[in-house]
């Protein structure tokens, strides 16, 4: 997708474009599919923006005017103002605190009225982006230092921390892909290796008992202990590390984990993330049975309701599908949430198995463009905001499927381009414009 040197789309590329055009659609058709009343002028309904397919077609167009308004800025203007965006994005998040709309069980929202509502999280993601790909970039920055990298560290965990506090814990943990960005920089391996040990850990100490669990873990530094007793003669050091190491993960086991699970995540998200591993939730006191109540769909249902229909709808597609609105699950809406967070489900009863594998290789295609787009960067700026872009939509892809088929906790995390929602719909776009026009500038070096 080339032409010529004052051209709007020169040196664009033109692949990444046409499957984020190509994802929208997608969004789109699924979005009618799910809210579709039949009777309804089909063409009156999309261009009276009335309809949620309506809307989402609006914000698309939106979003492309909002695209050539990237493309035509200066490259150098995203390097310049990356930190003044940052700190917007900080203010916005501060000021949800007075003036936010307790929806759904999160306060995170901040409403005008009937017709807009700004989540300034999720906007944030952008900001977050420019303002780690700005410090990453400084000629000052040594990403080898402990220094450098506690601060990269506290750009992106300042505003998780905020969304934790509005009770946001979904797009929180978003945050946290950036710690990608930060591994291709340099940040050492053992920081990834501490942080999926981490997980590990909470997921065994929800399935164990904690007395059998402290059991297999000082089990496990004993042997540690035994098969390196050659190398602790040497240094002495390397037991005091495993016994550290040891009393750390019991810890953890025995007070951080019922720490979270007890101050910092909602009842409700608590018994979503017991329904994934397959466990009873007992609620600590009336007050979290009642946020229990408040926060689930089908009160008269003890398990996850929602994952439970979105499998029957998913499983109900077969191999080919049923068809553009003739599924059952979907068009009658046994599926919550059908149109945000469960989107897929619609992919999944009207085209299939075959259809959902096509859609999923989409991403996959999509995903890896970015990655070849940020090596191919001069500039260290770029290629930071192109990995950032990467791992954002990474994560949201794959929490978004793994929550649709039961293999991750429902955290209220949207499909990119697909699920339904002006402001996320518009997020996403900006990120992938902003990627475009740096890669237009590709061999300039951007500070």
């Amino acid at each position: 997708m080339r032409t010529n040197n004052n051209g709007i789309t020169r040196s664009a590329d033109g692949l990444l474009l046409w499957l984020y055009i190509l994802l929208c659609i997608i969004g789109i058709v699924s979005i009618f599919a799910a809210t579709y009343n039949e009777g309804d002028d089909i063409l009156d309904s999309f261009l009276s923006f009335r309809t949620d397919y309506g809307k989402q077609s609006m914000f698309f167009i939106f979003s492309l005017f909002m695209g050539i308004v990237i493309i035509l800025t200066d490259s150098k203007f995203f390097t310049a103002t990356a930190n003044l965006w940052y700190t917007a994005g900080i203010f916005l998040l501060l000021l949800v605190f007075p003036f936010h709309s307790n929806i759904k069980g999160t306060e995170s929202i901040i409403k005008f009225g009937n017709a807009f509502q700004l989540q300034p999280i999720q906007l944030c993601i952008v900001f977050a982006n420019l303002a780690l790909s700005k410090y990453i970039s400084r000629i000052e920055t040594d990403f080898t230092k402990l220094r450098s990298q506690l601060i990269a560290a506290s750009i992106v965990v300042a505003p998780a921390l905020l969304a934790i506090l509005q009770k946001e814990t979904g797009l929180a943990l978003v945050y946290f892909s950036f710690f990608l960005v930060m591994f291709r920089e340099g940040l050492p391996a053992i920081v990834l290796v501490i942080g999926f040990s981490f997980a590990i850990l909470v997921v065994a100490t929800l399935l164990m008992e904690p007395n059998i669990l402290a059991l297999i873990l000082t089990g496990i530094a004993l042997l540690t202990a035994y098969f390196m007793r050659r190398q602790i003669k040497r240094r002495r050091s390397v037991l005091f590390w495993i016994i550290t190491i040891w009393a750390v993960c019991v810890s953890i086991q025995r007070f951080a984990v019922p720490f979270i699970f007890d101050h910092v995540l909602q009842p409700y998200q608590v018994k979503r993330i017991y329904d994934t591993i397959g466990k009873d939730y007992i609620p600590r006191d009336a007050a979290a049975l009642a946020d229990i109540e408040k926060n689930t769909t089908q009160k008269k249902d003890a398990g996850n309701y929602n994952v439970k229909q979105s499998k029957i709808a998913i499983g109900s597609g077969g191999l080919l599908g049923k068809g553009l609105l003739k599924g059952t699950q979907t068009r009658y809406a046994f599926v919550p949430e059908q149109r945000t967070d469960f989107i897929f489900c619609t992919i999944g009863e009207g085209f299939g198995f075959a259809g959902s594998m096509f859609f999923i290789s989409i991403y996959v295609i999509f995903l890896f463009r970015i990655i070849t787009i940020a090596e191919r960067q001069r500039s260290v700026f770029s290629r930071c905001y192109a990995y950032g872009v990467a791992s954002v939509l990474f994560f949201h892809i794959a929490i978004n499927l793994c929550m649709t088929i039961g293999l991750a906790p429902v955290i209220g995390i949207p499909l990119p381009f697909v699920s339904y929602g002006g402001l996320s719909l518009v997020t996403f776009s900006a990120m992938v414009f902003i990627l475009l026009r740096l890669d237009k500038d590709r061999q300039m070096v951007l500070r």
